[in-house]
């Protein structure tokens, strides 16, 4: 069932793991997709998936820490697709350490992506939104937004951030009938999780009712929710999605 159908939708972070998986999910449910990726070669992988599920995908390469080439790249976007109705703001990096090691350019490196990205990405698609009286915003966050970790203050700093980003945002163009809403996963199979040991892994589960690890998938059909018709009266929320760790 088609329930995107004739919807464009926007994914950042696109080019691998929840972003892809997002990406994909939301084509298969007939939306159009922009991938946008920090490298044109996994942009442009997943914009090749997208097709091959039948609809179209622009692929573009973009930084979005880098507020010119975002407002440069919303123009683009809105010439080439016309319109923009889902906006995924996925895109996210780590770089982890123990705040009294922590680096300057490592906090800022985790903030301007992780959240100026956001800020800037979705600013640039406002008036495309209010004009339309319709759109959904979806940030991924983090369970780590909402409990902390330790060796991660930069990353649950702009998780955290991004939600109350979240709650304002849907305050403001409510009234538009714009919805904005964060989705927080919990620990999940991606590049991000692949590089923990088996020991960290076992503590992990421990903590964790489900007793396993999240997909990316289970990521994806929350953004598919959202998207969908069954979001259409939800707002300002925070849908965690971490087999039970915070709940």
């Amino acid at each position: 069932m088609s329930v995107l159908s004739q919807q464009v939708a926007v994914v950042t972070g696109a080019g691998r793991g929840i972003g892809r998986a997002i990406a994909l999910k939301l084509a298969s449910a007939g939306a159009d997709i922009v991938c946008v990726s920090r490298t044109a070669e996994n942009s442009a992988k997943v914009a090749d998936e997208v097709r091959a599920l039948g609809r179209q995908a622009w692929p573009l390469a973009v930084d979005v820490s880098d507020a010119a080439a975002v407002t440069a790249a919303a123009g683009q976007i809105l010439s080439q697709a016309g319109r923009v109705d889902i906006l995924v703001n996925n895109a996210g990096v780590t770089r982890d350490g123990l705040l009294m090691r922590m680096s300057e350019a490592d906090w800022d490196a985790v903030l301007n992506t992780n959240l100026r990205g956001a800020f800037v990405l979705t600013k640039a698609f406002t008036r495309t939104f209010l004009k339309q009286r319709a759109g959904r915003i979806i940030n991924v966050a983090s369970v780590v937004g909402l409990i902390g970790n330790a060796g991660q203050c930069n990353y649950a700093a702009s998780k955290a951030g991004l939600i109350g980003f979240t709650k304002s945002v849907a305050k403001e163009f409510g009234s538009r009938g714009v919805t904005c809403n964060a989705i927080a996963p919990g620990f999940i199979e991606t590049d991000m999780t692949a590089v923990l040991d088996d020991a960290v892994k076992a503590a992990l589960l421990q903590q964790i009712p489900l007793g396993a690890l999240g997909k990316a998938d289970d990521i994806a059909e929350a953004a598919l929710y959202l998207s969908g018709p069954g979001g259409r009266y939800v707002t300002g929320q925070v849908l965690t999605v971490d087999g039970g760790m915070v709940m």
